[in-house]
Order: structure tokens, then C-alpha cells, then sequence
């Protein structure tokens, strides 16, 4: 039923699981192990419902099919796994190195959106410093 979908719908939902990912990743610092799933899935709940223009332009009839949300679940699992595959460019590794070096933090980061998150905490740190 996802498949059914227009381009431009799939693409919308794609963005909002990202964001919304990256979002509550943040929000939980990126510690693995407060990691919930089922917090996750209200965040996204939440988001698509109050703020995602494209929910409102699926039919209701399809919201309520057992397979799309099973289509849905699969497509969240996609987009979870190539955030956390991504890994950090070759300039986030060196921004983040240096303001490591400088704060003396030994901050660990495993893809590209959690260097985005630890370049934040760090360029804050050193905000702060100055």
C-alpha cells in the first residue's frame, strides 16, 4: 500500500521519519540505551499528525489497513537504518577533533547526524567558554 503511494507523498514521509529520528535522537542525547522505540513512534505519531502536511492527503480508509501500517513500520526500520549508517564527513570528524582537542572531551559518534548533534554540544561548550 505505501508502494501506492505518489513520489512526492513517499518522499514527505521519508523527511518526516528522518527528522523526527534525528529529533528525538537529540533529545535523548544519543544514549543508545534510552532508546525507545515506542517513544519514537509517539514523536513520529505526534509529528504527523499536528504538523505533516502530507497525513491529511492519505485516504483514512488506508491509515486504518493493518498493511500499511506493516508498510509504514518497514519503511520507519529503512530510514532508522541509513541515518545510523551514514557516517560523519570527513570535515565533521575534523571539527570535531579539534573542538575536542581543545575542551579535552573524548566524545564518541558513530554516524553523520550524531556528529551533528556533538558538534552542537561542542561549539555550545566553547560559547560558553569564551
Amino acid at each position: 500500500m505505501y508502494n501506492d503511494l505518489s513520489p512526492n507523498i513517499k518522499s514527505s514521509i521519508t523527511r518526516s521519519i528522518t527528522q523526527t529520528f534525528e529529533q528525538y535522537m537529540t533529545d535523548i542525547q544519543w544514549e543508545e540505551d534510552l532508546y525507545d522505540i515506542e517513544d519514537f513512534i509517539d514523536s513520529w505519531r505526534e509529528y504527523i499528525t499536528t504538523k505533516a502536511l502530507w497525513y491529511s492527503k492519505i485516504p483514512d480508509d488506508m491509515k486504518r489497513e493493518p498493511k500499511f501500517h506493516e508498510d509504514l513500520a518497514q519503511r520507519i526500520n529503512e530510514v532508522i537504518q541509513r541515518v545510523i549508517s551514514e557516517p560523519p564527513s570527513e570535515e565533521q570528524i575534523a571539527n570535531i577533533e579539534i573542538m575536542q582537542e581543545k575542551l579535552d572531551t573524548h566524545f564518541t559518534y558513530d554516524c553523520k547526524a550524531e556528529a551533528v548533534y556533538v558538534e552542537t554540544v561542542l561549539k555550545d561548550r566553547l560559547e560558553k567558554e569564551q
